[in-house]
C-alpha cells in the first residue's frame, strides 16, 4: 500500500510539474515579440467580394512599411530583363534601355485562406497597397514606359510587382578600340531614403538564366550585340551615419559588344583601299605619269571620304578612337 501510494504521490507530482512547465512556456510566448507575425483575414464567403472586403482594412495601411515590428527589415526581392538597347550616344555618355523590371517582397499585414476565400491570388490597384522606393542610380530621364496599375497579391502575403521600364542610364564609355569596343555599363538598384535596417535588396534570380532570358526575348537587332550580364552586392556608407546603417545596393553589370560590319565596310575597307593607292603612287614613273595631279585626286578623294563617314564616328571628350 505504502508503495502505492508513493507511485501515485510521484506521478502527481511529474504531473504537475508538467502542467506548471507549459505554462511557462505559453506566458514567454505571450510576451515574447513577434516578428514574423501576419495577419490572417477571415472571409465570410469564398468569393472576391468577400475577400476584397476582408482587405479593405488592410489597403488602408498603405502608406507603412508592411511590418509588424519597425526593426524588421524588408526583403525586396527583383531581377531584370532586358528587352530591347534602344540606342547608344557617346558623346552625352547615355544608354537607352528597355526592360521589364519584376519586384517581390512580404506585407505581413495580410494572409488569408485560399479555401475559405475562394482564390490564391488576386491583382489589385497599386496605389491601395505600399511599395518601395528602389531607383536606379544612373537614370538620366524619366521614364516614358506605360504605367501598370495593378500588382498581383498572393495569399501568403507575397506582393508581385512587374512593370515595364525605359532606362536612359549613364554608362562610362570607353570608344578607344573603335569599332570593335567593348561597353560595360552598370544598373544600380537601391532605395532613395530607406537604410539597410529597413530595405534589403536581393537577387530573385540568378544572373544566367537573366543574361539567357534576355538574349532569347531581345527584340532590338541593330548595332549593340549583348554580351554579359553580371550581378554584385553592395553597402553604401552615408555621410551622417557612416558604416553603421548603410544602404543595401545591388548592382548588375551590362556588357555590350558593337557589331562592327556596317564599319567594317563603310570605314576600313575604302580607307585601306585609299592607303595601298596612295602607297602604290611612288611606284609610277615621274617622267611617263604626272604624279602630282594624281595626288591630288587622292586628297580630294580623302575628303570626300572623311565628309561621308564623319558621321559614322563617335564623338566624346575623353578619348579619341585610334583609327581617327
Amino acid at each position: 500500500m505504502a508503495a502505492k501510494d508513493f507511485s501515485e504521490m510521484e506521478s502527481q507530482r511529474w504531473s504537475v510539474s508538467s502542467h506548471q512547465v507549459l505554462f511557462i512556456i505559453c506566458c514567454m510566448m505571450v510576451q515574447a515579440p513577434c516578428l514574423r507575425c501576419k495577419i490572417v483575414v477571415n472571409c465570410t464567403k469564398p468569393n472576391t467580394i468577400s475577400l476584397l472586403a476582408a482587405l479593405e482594412n488592410v489597403m488602408k495601411l498603405y502608406s507603412i512599411r508592411p511590418v509588424m515590428n519597425l526593426s524588421t527589415p524588408t526583403n525586396i526581392s527583383m531581377y531584370f530583363t532586358l528587352y530591347g538597347i534602344l540606342g547608344v550616344e557617346e558623346k552625352a555618355q547615355l544608354l537607352n534601355t528597355y526592360i521589364w523590371l519584376v519586384k517581390e517582397w512580404e506585407n505581413e499585414f495580410f494572409s488569408w485562406d485560399p479555401v475559405q476565400c475562394g482564390s490564391a491570388n488576386i491583382s489589385l490597384p497599386r496605389e491601395r497597397f505600399w511599395s518601395p522606393d528602389v531607383v536606379i542610380n544612373e537614370f538620366m530621364d524619366q521614364s516614358t514606359a506605360p504605367i501598370i496599375p495593378y500588382v498581383y497579391i498572393k495569399h501568403t502575403g507575397k506582393v508581385l510587382d512587374a512593370n515595364p521600364v525605359r532606362v536612359v542610364s549613364s554608362c562610362n564609355m570607353e570608344i578607344y578600340t573603335f569599332p570593335f569596343d567593348v561597353q560595360n555599363c552598370t544598373f544600380t538598384f537601391r532605395s532613395y531614403i530607406h537604410h539597410m535596417s529597413d530595405i534589403r535588396i536581393i537577387l530573385g534570380k540568378k544572373v544566367e538564366d537573366i543574361l539567357k532570358r534576355s538574349i532569347s526575348v531581345l527584340s532590338t537587332e541593330g548595332e549593340w550585340e549583348l554580351m554579359d550580364i553580371k550581378s554584385s552586392k553592395f553597402k553604401l556608407s552615408t555621410f551622417n551615419q557612416g558604416e553603421s546603417n548603410p544602404y543595401d545596393e545591388l548592382c548588375f553589370y551590362i556588357v555590350l559588344r558593337r557589331r562592327a560590319t556596317l564599319y567594317v565596310v563603310n570605314l576600313l575597307i575604302p580607307s585601306c583601299f585609299l592607303i595601298t593607292v596612295d602607297l602604290f603612287s611612288f611606284l609610277l614613273p615621274p617622267q611617263n605619269v604626272d604624279r602630282s595631279s594624281f595626288k591630288m585626286s587622292l586628297i580630294f578623294g580623302y575628303s570626300v571620304f572623311l565628309l561621308i563617314v564623319n558621321d559614322l564616328l563617335p564623338v566624346t571628350g575623353s578619348t579619341i578612337p585610334l583609327i581617327m
